[in-house]
């Protein structure tokens, strides 16, 4: 899927999503999940006309869903077309194989896109600076290296190879294909290379940029994917970074001077994470995720009113382990309390309460309990709680700075070691 085209085509390019129900995600989890796929089809610009769930172990390791389920999502692909209104491609909510993406595209008769090549369009979509595009571009090539026999299967049956005759040929001189084929992995591995020098290059440069900007205290906001960084990093630093209701709206970091009263810090907004971030992403983004890993504080923002949030939050908490932030201090966020929904439940109704039944007053009693008193509850887009929040960076990047840069006179003349003032 060429994610420039989307948004150019007269007609939106119109897609099924495909996802499994197992033993260790059931209906309600597939259900939210490809809620949040069609959200990324969505984003990169295709319109979602049909799911597809299949109860399994696990997935095929030829066709990802059973021959029934394929037949069943070929069957309504053809009626569409019938209908003159036709299916374009076919998305699966995990990442498939050469071998998978084959198979399903000879089956189904359309385009197949995994969950990670649909990010991985999203991010080159959304790419703006010459750092971006290269860290997508060597994603990108990550990803496309082991998957490139599938592109030449076409070839493969052309000519006889060497030898005369027309026979079967030897081992790695079977014809146009292979050669293809390995004229491609060079060029691939080259290009790799080359955008792996560039970016030694951008990160030594963000390093020298972040050792010069003086002795502040840097805080880092972190989240789920559209959970409000980019609108909170707004308000408070009275800056316009793009914001919008899509994922992955802002891939570049953005720091901004903030002064609270009279102290000085650094915030930067990074890229949000998500479910199943491609791990050629995590690598290629080093330079922009430094950031998060060199922060002095990390302010973690949380979508309150999405209905799996804790989920969201375990996503974000083991994403910033891999990154080794996992004993970075951290103040919890829960943004969106105007868009918060319950549910009272009657009287007699004695089943056990859901998710939907806890008020927020009873939702911030839980959490405020259990994360302690580094956690607020805001609204960004109605300024709700903004002033709890700038007093809060106050004293904590307070107690930071006087720990961090003790000879700072202004500071340490005003503050003890604890961060209190005297």
């Amino acid at each position: 899927m060429k994610p420039q085209n989307l948004e150019t085509k007269s007609r939106a390019e119109r897609c099924v999503l495909v996802a499994l129900s197992t033993r260790t995600q059931d209906e309600r989890k597939t259900i939210e999940y490809l809620d949040e796929l069609e959200f990324l089809a969505r984003t990169a610009g295709a319109e979602c006309a049909a799911r597809f769930t299949q109860k399994a172990d696990g997935p095929s390791s030829v066709t990802y869903v059973g021959s029934g389920k394929l037949q069943e999502i070929r069957d309504y692909i053809d009626r569409c077309a019938d209908m003159d209104n036709s299916v374009d491609l076919a998305i699966f909510d995990d990442e498939l194989s050469a071998k998978q993406l084959q198979n399903i595209e000879k089956a189904l008769g359309v385009r197949v896109l995994d969950r990670t090549s649909l990010i991985l369009d999203i991010f080159a979509m959304r790419a703006r600076t010459a750092s971006a595009k290269t860290q997508v571009e060597l994603a990108q090539n990550q990803y496309m290296l082991p998957r490139l026999r599938r592109m030449w299967t076409h070839l493969e049956r052309q000519g006889g190879g060497s030898g005369g005759g027309g026979g079967k040929g030897m081992v790695g001189l079977r014809g146009p294909g292979e050669t293809q084929l390995e004229m491609d992995r060079r060029i691939i591995l080259s290009r790799m290379a080359l955008l792996k020098r560039r970016l030694a290059e951008i990160d030594k440069q963000k390093t020298t940029q972040r050792q010069g900007r003086g002795r502040l205290i840097r805080v880092a906001l972190v989240g789920y994917t559209n959970v409000g960084k980019s609108t909170l990093i707004n308000l408070l630093s009275g800056s316009d970074v793009f914001a919008e209701n899509k994922l992955f709206a802002t891939l570049d970091t953005t720091v901004r001077k903030i002064i609270v009263e009279n102290l000085p810090f650094l915030l930067s907004d990074t890229v949000g994470f998500i479910r199943k971030l491609p791990t050629e992403l995590v690598s290629s983004f080093k330079s922009t995720l430094d950031e998060v890993r060199e922060a002095d504080l990390l302010l973690h923002i949380v979508d309150v009113s999405h209905p799996d949030f804790e989920e969201q939050i375990e996503v974000v908490t083991r994403t910033l382990a891999d990154l080794g932030c996992a004993d970075s201090p951290v103040i919890t966020v829960f943004n969106k309390i105007d868009a918060y929904r319950w549910v009272e439940k009657e009287a007699d109704d004695l089943t056990p309460p859901g998710r939907e039944n806890i008020s927020l007053s009873e939702l911030q009693r839980t959490w405020m309990a259990r994360l302690g008193d580094d956690t607020l509850f805001i609204s960004a887009r109605e300024r709700t709680g903004i002033e709890d929040l700038r007093a809060m960076l106050y004293r904590r990047v307070r107690q930071l700075h006087v720990q961090k840069y003790p000879s700072n006179d202004f500071l340490f003349n005003r503050y003890d070691a604890e961060g209190n003032a005297l």
